[in-house]
């Protein structure tokens, strides 16, 4: 029996470590961007977080799970794939391919209020004022780093890009609220969506001749990308949930992601920090900090909340 507070240590441990890997992506992201397409590397990524995510699963003897499903499971798991990884991270990367890394990043961070929303119709979930006020903030830290502090002009830097960031945070939350309704294994789910992503993401990079192989730098993005933004980090981020004694001593350092990764992205790809992009987080993190607070008084929102980090 582990003590209650080394098991606490072990989960801020196995926390910190998953937020420091996906503090890396955003740089991960624009460096591999440089050599690959955005198709190519969503194409090598997900190959490579089937592959982490099987190896996960042989090491906890846990391949059994992966038969014995019912026709609705795997059919569930194929829905799923479609949303993650092909959609979303094709809407993902390509976002990535049109903005700077420090505007992509935080607008996809909006998943958290997009997931609040999405909860009102398909969780039957009530929403409160002060919920409603927090939208505001992040809303208007959105519009400060999509007009890169020009709010009132509304003239956004670039219109696709910043759709495709916010598109992506929707159906990050839509991925999410169908996987919390599936009471499987999570790592067993994460390689049968993953894996059935791959075979649609092979078949889209077919049909529009973007399949080929890859110079090494790309693939190595990929592989990065793969391991570190698909898959393992999310077998840590489990673990962490599963020792803490609750899961808001965790879930709240995933806070610590988004600036992080800015930091990496000025000093491992080499981006200009614009102070637009600083301002706009801080009001983006700030209104979902304080829609987590409201809903942690819901359970069923809490717990999605804290099971679904960021990119």
């Amino acid at each position: 029996m582990i003590p209650a507070m080394q098991r606490q240590t072990r989960a801020y441990l196995y926390a910190l470590t998953a937020v420091f890997f996906w503090s890396t992506v955003a740089s991960a992201f624009k460096l591999a961007l440089r050599q690959v397409s955005p198709v190519a590397l969503l194409l090598y990524s997900s190959a490579a977080s089937a592959a982490i995510l099987f190896v996960v699963l042989v090491l906890q003897r846990k391949v059994h799970m992966l038969a014995g499903g019912s026709a609705s499971d795997y059919a569930r798991s194929a829905l799923l794939g479609l949303l993650n990884p092909l959609l979303y991270y094709a809407m993902l990367f390509h976002a990535y391919a049109l903005l700077p890394g420090q505007e992509a990043q935080p607008l996809n961070y909006t998943w958290a209020l997009a997931l609040a929303l999405l909860s009102i119709p398909l969780l039957k979930q009530r929403i409160r004022l002060v919920s409603l006020l927090a939208i505001v903030i992040s809303l208007a830290g959105v519009c400060v780093i999509a007009t890169r502090g020009r709010m009132f002009s509304l003239r956004f830097t670039d219109p696709l890009g910043v759709s495709l960031a916010l598109g992506s945070s929707v159906v990050w939350a839509l991925f999410w609220i169908g996987n919390m309704k599936d009471r499987r294994d999570e790592v067993a789910k994460l390689f049968l969506n993953s894996a059935c992503g791959f075979v649609f993401v092979s078949i889209y990079a077919v049909c529009i001749g973007e399949w080929a192989w890859p110079a090494w730098a790309g693939l190595a993005g990929g592989a990065y990308v793969g391991v570190f933004e698909m898959g393992i980090t999310y077998v840590l981020w489990l673990k962490a949930l599963a020792l803490s004694r609750t899961t808001a001593q965790v879930s709240n350092l995933i806070f610590l992601a988004p600036f992080l990764s800015l930091v990496l992205l000025h000093h491992v790809a080499g981006e200009r920090i614009f102070p637009s992009s600083v301002a706009g987080l801080v009001l983006i993190v700030a209104g979902i900090a304080i829609q987590r607070a409201t809903a942690r008084q819901d359970r069923a929102v809490e717990a999605n909340l804290a099971e679904c980090p960021p990119d």
